[in-house]
C-alpha cells in the first residue's frame, strides 16, 4: 500500500490547511516540455568548431596528401625510396628515439623534484619549464650555437676532445630535447601532486628504502603520464625545423633531417617529392596521437572515469 503523502493548501486567508493524499500508483509528474533554444545552441557551437577545424587541420592535411599522390603511386613511392629521403628518415627517427628516451628519464626527474622536493627558487624553475613553448625554435638554434658552437668555449673543449655537438647528430638531440621539455614534466606531475602518500608512509615505516618506494609504488603510478608525454615528445620532434636547420649543418645523408629535406625539395621545385615526404610524417605523427589517446582513455576507464 503507497504511503499518504502531505499536503498544505494555502486559503485565501493565508492559512495553510493540512491534509494528506495516497499518491496513485504509476502516477508521475508532468514535464514541461524541453525547449529547442538549448539544442540549437548545442547545433551552432559544434558547426563552429567543426568548421574551424575543417579550415585550419583537415583542408591542409588533405591538400598535403593530395599533393604527395598527385603523380601517381609510382612517384610516391619514388619520393620516398631515394637514398637522401631514406637517410633523413632514418635520422629523424634515430634523433627523435634518442631524444624520447632521455626525456622520459630527465623529464620524470624533473617532474618528481618539482612536486616532491622543497628548493629555494621551486617558483621559478617551474616557470621555465614552459620556456620552451614561448621561445621561437630558430631563437633555440642560434641559443645552442652560441653556446655549443665551434667559437664557443664549450665548443673548443669539446673539439679538443674529438666530439663535435654542433653541426652534427649530438646537436640535433640537444636541440630536440630543448624544445620537447614540458611535454613529460607535465605530463607527470600533476600525478605526482595527486598521488595519496600513504603507501609511501607505510612502506617506509615497514623498513623500504626509497629506491624501493618509488620504484614498487610511485612509478607505476606514473606510467601514463610518462608514456603520453615521451610519445607526445617523439611525435613533436619528428617534425621538428627551426632549431634543427640551424644546429645540424645538413649534410644530406649524414645530418639532413626529414624536415629539413622538405624545405630543400620546395626551394628546388619538387612540391610533390616534398608533400610526400610530407604524409608520411603525418602518418607517423597521426599514428601517435592515436595510440596516446588510447592509452589516455585506458586511464580513465581504469580510474572509473567516463
Amino acid at each position: 500500500m503507497t504511503p499518504p503523502t502531505s499536503t498544505f493548501v494555502v486559503t485565501p486567508g493565508g492559512a495553510s490547511v493540512g491534509g494528506s493524499q495516497s499518491a496513485r500508483p504509476g502516477s508521475e509528474p508532468r514535464r514541461r516540455p524541453r525547449s529547442t533554444e538549448p539544442r540549437l545552441g548545442r547545433l551552432v557551437v559544434r558547426s563552429m568548431v567543426v568548421i574551424y577545424l575543417g579550415l585550419f587541420i583537415a583542408l591542409p592535411v588533405g591538400a598535403v596528401v593530395r599533393m604527395g599522390f598527385r603523380k601517381g603511386l609510382s612517384a610516391f613511392g619514388a619520393a620516398i625510396v631515394n637514398p637522401d629521403t631514406l637517410s633523413a628518415l632514418g635520422l629523424t627517427v634515430q634523433t627523435s628515439l634518442a631524444m624520447a628516451l632521455i626525456n622520459a628519464v630527465m623529464g620524470t626527474w624533473i617532474a618528481y623534484v618539482l612536486a616532491r622536493v622543497p628548493f629555494p627558487g621551486r617558483r621559478l624553475v617551474n616557470a621555465l619549464i614552459d620556456l620552451p613553448f614561448a621561445i621561437p625554435t630558430l631563437v633555440t638554434g642560434v641559443m645552442l650555437v652560441v653556446l655549443f658552437g665551434p667559437q664557443s668555449g664549450v665548443g673548443i673543449w669539446f673539439d679538443g676532445h674529438h666530439l663535435r655537438l654542433m653541426y652534427a647528430r649530438p646537436g640535433i638531440v640537444l636541440a630536440l630535447l630543448f624544445v620537447t621539455l614540458p611535454f613529460v614534466v607535465r605530463a607527470v606531475q600533476p600525478l605526482l601532486l595527486d598521488l595519496d602518500t600513504g603507501q609511501e608512509e607505510a612502506a617506509a615505516i615497514l623498513g623500504a628504502s626509497p629506491w624501493r618506494i618509488f620504484r614498487q609504488i610511485i612509478l607505476p603510478s606514473l606510467w601514463p603520464g610518462i608514456r603520453t608525454g615521451t610519445l607526445l615528445s617523439f611525435s613533436r620532434a619528428l617534425g621538428e625545423f627551426g632549431s634543427i636547420v640551424i644546429v645540424s649543418g645538413n649534410i644530406p645523408r649524414r645530418t639532413l633531417t626529414a624536415a629539413v629535406l622538405i624545405y630543400g625539395e620546395i626551394e628546388s621545385g619538387h612540391p610533390e617529392a616534398a608533400a610526400a615526404v610530407s604524409t608520411l610524417l603525418l602518418a607517423l605523427a597521426f599514428t601517435l596521437i592515436v595510440v596516446v589517446e588510447s592509452f589516455h582513455r585506458k586511464a580513465q576507464a581504469g580510474h572509473g572515469i567516463a
